[in-house]
């Protein structure tokens, strides 16, 4: 009999503790219920992968040389400089696949099919265009200094390859859709942040100086820079709950960052300078570009 009455007093005990807990996970369980048949909300961590087309458009290149002229006794003979306006430099557009995360909260109106939210997304995309060869034209003049004769001449600057590189991507995407039961469309757009860089690799400055054609920089440089660079993003997508709590988001997305500028400046020595003389002088210029995305992307997401 006392057996019976600890028991019971036991069971009598442990029933609120049982009750409350069973309450919690049936309102968890409701809760995500109701956002996989269009009625309730959450935040979630979604993980996934995109196919990307990158357009790097044009480099606009700037670059300007100066140039002293020494001869054999080390005396400087000749003083000079050239440059151009901005020549655009086409980049070809890339294809990739890149791996993404995204985290958001998603809301819906009350008693509507209507909901508002917003995500953080972001694309490791790790993508280069390249050209190869590209010639930015010049025109300058020369300054014989024991005489004060001024020489007009042309040239270029060569550049072996330019590239522009495009590495990571984030992204706040305000949105607002309609559910269908399991089903949703939604669409969204706002600001993206993204870290890209600009390599001119074996940049040599050239003049035609008398017919002749002259190496007057010597021995080809290489300028990189990094920068991140804000621009804008569009996307439109569909999701679908497989379960109480998971669920497939497929989306298309255009973003178009900001023209960022990439500047460079060094100096050269050239021993090898016509009629045995030497040069000394300076490389200056930059680079301003901007990169035009367009992704279709896929991710599991839990709702939380």
């Amino acid at each position: 009999m006392r057996t019976q009455t600890g028991l019971f007093r036991l069971m009598r005990s442990l029933l609120p503790g049982c009750i409350s807990i069973t309450l919690g996970l049936s309102a968890s369980t409701s809760a995500s219920a109701q956002a996989s048949t269009g009625t309730g909300s959450g935040f979630y961590l979604g993980f996934g992968g995109s196919f990307n087309s990158v357009n790097a458009d044009a480099q606009q290149i700037y670059a300007r040389g100066t140039s002293d002229v020494f001869n054999s006794a080390g005396t400087m003979v000749q003083t000079g400089s050239a440059d151009g306006p901005p020549v655009p430099v086409f980049m070809d557009s890339q294809l990739s696949l890149a791996p993404s995360v995204q985290a958001g909260y998603f809301q819906h109106f009350a008693n509507s099919g209507w909901f508002w939210g917003g995500k953080v997304t972001y694309s490791y995309l790790n993508t280069t265009s390249t050209t190869r060869n590209a010639l930015i034209p010049q025109v300058g003049s020369f300054t014989t200094l024991s005489t004060g004769a001024v020489t007009p001449f042309t040239g270029n600057a060569l550049i072996s390859n330019a590239r522009a590189t495009v590495l990571h991507q984030l992204a706040f995407i305000p949105s607002i859709g309609h559910s269908f039961g399991k089903f949703s469309l939604y669409a969204g757009a706002g600001p993206t942040l993204s870290q890209v860089r600009t390599n001119l690799n074996g940049l040599v400055g050239f003049a035609d100086i008398n017919g002749t054609h002259t190496d007057v920089s010597g021995a080809a440089q290489n300028f990189a820079d990094s920068n991140w660079v804000g621009g804008i993003i569009g996307m439109i997508g569909t999701t679908y709950f497989v379960g109480d709590s998971w669920y497939l988001d497929l989306n298309y997305s255009y973003a178009a960052s900001r023209n960022q500028t990439s500047k460079f400046a060094s100096n050269f020595s050239n021993p090898n300078g016509l009629n045995d003389t030497s040069m000394t002088g300076t490389l200056v210029g930059s680079s301003t570009w901007k990169v035009i995305t367009q992704s279709v992307g896929v991710s599991i997401n839990k709702l939380f």
